[in-house]
C-alpha cells in the first residue's frame, strides 16, 4: 500500500511539473524571432492598458499565455513600454491574437 502512495505521489508530481513546460512540436506553430513591446505605448494600438504584444510579417498582435510583467518592469528603461524588444516565441495567431505557447526575450544587442 506504502508504495502504491508512493507511486501516485511521484506521478502526479511529475505530471504538474511536465505541464508547466511549454512543449514545442508543429502543432504550437513554428518558433520565431519576432517584435515585442507594449501594444499600446509602442505599436498605437488599441486598448485600455499596456498590454503585451508581437510585431510579425508588419503586423501586430496582442499575446495570450504570457503577460508583459511577466518579463521584467514594463516601464524601467529596457522594459517593454520604452522598447521594442526582439522574443524567440512558438504559437499560433488566433481570433487576431497571438497564442504563444512558448516566449522567450532575448538579450538586447549592444550597440
Amino acid at each position: 500500500m506504502k508504495n502504491i502512495f508512493i507511486f501516485l505521489l511521484i506521478s502526479i508530481s511529475a505530471s504538474i511539473v511536465n505541464a508547466q513546460t511549454p512543449k514545442l512540436n508543429s502543432k504550437s506553430g513554428k518558433v520565431q524571432i519576432v517584435e515585442a513591446s507594449c501594444g499600446q505605448c509602442q505599436f498605437k494600438m488599441e486598448g485600455k492598458s499596456c498590454d503585451l504584444a508581437v510585431r510579425i510579417n508588419g503586423k501586430s498582435y496582442f499575446v495570450d499565455g504570457t503577460k508583459i510583467d511577466d518579463h521584467g518592469d514594463a516601464h524601467a528603461k529596457n522594459g517593454f513600454c520604452e522598447k521594442i524588444r526582439k522574443a524567440e516565441v512558438q504559437g499560433n495567431i488566433v481570433n487576431k491574437r497571438f497564442v504563444a505557447t512558448s516566449f522567450k526575450l532575448l538579450p538586447e544587442s549592444e550597440k
